[in-house]
């Protein structure tokens, strides 16, 4: 059985995790504790079930548990503090609660080869308001502000992160399309979200103006637009400015 989350290809049979072209290297217990979460992606999973599943009802401290959790965390591009793929509920267990999509047989030639181009699998939307962040453009003359820009968005997606009724892909998820002229109704399927923040940045003579723009992402059609302009002192106002207008 092969899973699809994301940029993620999780075969069980090759016991093998792609990130696009790439093979991650997941410890075996690592990998035998994202396959039991997966599998079991419809109940939340307790603490007794992992120590079963994965080491066969032998005494296992919170400690080591906890740093399987992390390494599988890592592995799939996800963190203790952000949850977005593996959810822990406390005093409940755990719970697998990314959009994920099935596929029985061996992988193709391509994930053979370990060079994926072929389009990624449509992802099932979340049933929250769900939504990417794509790279803002850097519209100054100095490639250097490259950094400013994607600064800028990282501060966008972890605000927009605090609010628990949307579904926000990952910096690691959305910047794959950095410098890639692709479709929006197509990120939408492949990152399995409604809406797509785009935009650009142009920092000059300590001014700084930022333009973002919401496309519903199923239609294409440009949902909101706005213009945030003010002195490079005030960029963390304008980000909060832009990230109320999204929500």
């Amino acid at each position: 059985m092969r899973y699809f989350f994301e940029e993620y290809a999780f075969d069980t049979d090759r016991r093998e995790l792609h990130r696009g072209a790439d093979v991650v290297s997941v410890a075996p217990q690592v990998f035998d504790l994202l396959d039991y979460l997966i599998r079991n992606r419809e109940r939340v999973v307790s603490k007794d079930d992992l120590i079963n599943a994965i080491w066969n009802g032998r005494v296992v401290s919170d400690a080591a548990l906890t740093t399987r959790l992390n390494a599988a965390r890592t592995a799939i591009g996800d963190s203790g503090e952000e949850q977005r793929l593996i959810k822990t509920l406390p005093r409940k267990g755990f719970r697998f609660v990314g959009p994920v999509r099935e596929a029985e047989g061996p992988a193709g030639a391509a994930t053979a080869d370990n060079s994926i181009e072929s389009p990624r699998p449509a992802l099932t939307l979340p049933d929250r308001p769900s939504i990417a962040i794509l790279p803002f453009t850097n519209l100054s003359s100095d490639p250097d502000q490259d950094y400013f820009a994607d600064g800028m968005v990282d501060e966008i997606i972890t605000a927009l992160s605090r609010f628990k009724f949307l579904f926000v892909i990952a910096r690691n998820s959305s910047f794959t399309y950095k410098g890639k002229v692709v479709d929006i109704k197509q990120i939408g399927r492949e990152l399995g979200v409604r809406y797509v923040l785009e935009g650009s940045v142009r920092k000059a003579a300590g001014k700084v103006r930022i333009i973002g723009q919401l496309i519903d992402a199923t239609t294409g059609t440009h949902l909101w637009a706005d213009r945030f302009e003010g002195d490079l002192g005030d960029v963390f106002t304008l980000q909060d400015r832009m990230t109320e207008s999204v929500v």
